[in-house]
């Protein structure tokens, strides 16, 4: 069980080293000499974990799937709002998931397979539109898979603008105008005025999936 730990501990330590050197530098400039310093381990430790730098930047970019779940919400239209402002939170916050940005977004990034990210985000945008076209949420007219792909290409070139303006320092507020644009060309009238679309809800809804994440993480020490 300890050494299971510790090599969590490791990988997470590597990843949070490689995030770190793929931000500063970018995908095509960093080199694993520079991975293995800042993350303080052995090369052996490094490829115990990742093959190549190509999989060290594929495990920094699985870092921005939604590894924290929304809460269930009655509208389906909802949770589709908090997972897109959890990750705006998240990318704004946490060093790891701006790192996997800039890798998806890395044009130069030679030989590394950015779509990723990409195509998952907007398979999770089709599961809750469909569940919310399913409730009677939606418009007639909307078609899921090209919503999703628009929010989620919207989505990038605001977090881009705002990386370049400030540093994300304005990415909530950017991301809840996006959301205040598009989503009245989706959600049916009477929904959308119930829609919680504020700069505030990625972190709200950020401290409630890490309360129930520990609850579960607790629930599940105990059994």
């Amino acid at each position: 069980m300890a050494e299971q730990l510790r090599a969590v501990r490791t990988r997470q330590a590597i990843l949070m080293a490689a995030a770190k050197i793929f931000e500063e530098h970018g995908y095509q400039a960093a080199t694993i000499s520079q991975i293995l310093s800042e993350a303080g381990v052995t090369k052996g430790a490094l490829y115990f974990h990742f093959q190549s730098k190509e999989d060290l930047a594929q495990g920094v970019l699985a870092e921005q799937d939604q590894s924290l779940v929304p809460p269930a919400r009655a509208s389906k239209a909802q949770e589709l709002v908090d997972a897109v402002m959890l990750h705006a939170h998240r990318l704004s916050t946490d060093p790891i998931v701006r790192a996997g940005v800039r890798l998806s977004m890395d044009q130069r990034a030679q030989g590394l397979d950015r779509s990723g990210p990409f195509l998952r985000w907007s398979e999770v945008g089709v599961h809750f539109l469909r569940q919310a076209q399913e409730q009677g949420e939606l418009l007639p007219h909307v078609v899921l898979s090209e919503t999703a792909d628009v929010i989620v290409g919207s989505f990038a070139g605001v977090q881009s603008m705002s990386q370049a303006v400030c540093d994300y320092a304005d990415l909530v507020s950017r991301v809840s105008a996006l959301m205040r644009h598009v989503l009245p060309s989706v959600v049916v009238p009477s929904i959308l005025a119930s829609l919680d679309l504020s700069a505030t809800r990625g972190a709200t809804v950020y401290a409630e999936a890490v309360k129930a994440a520990e609850e579960q993480e607790l629930a599940g020490a105990v059994g």
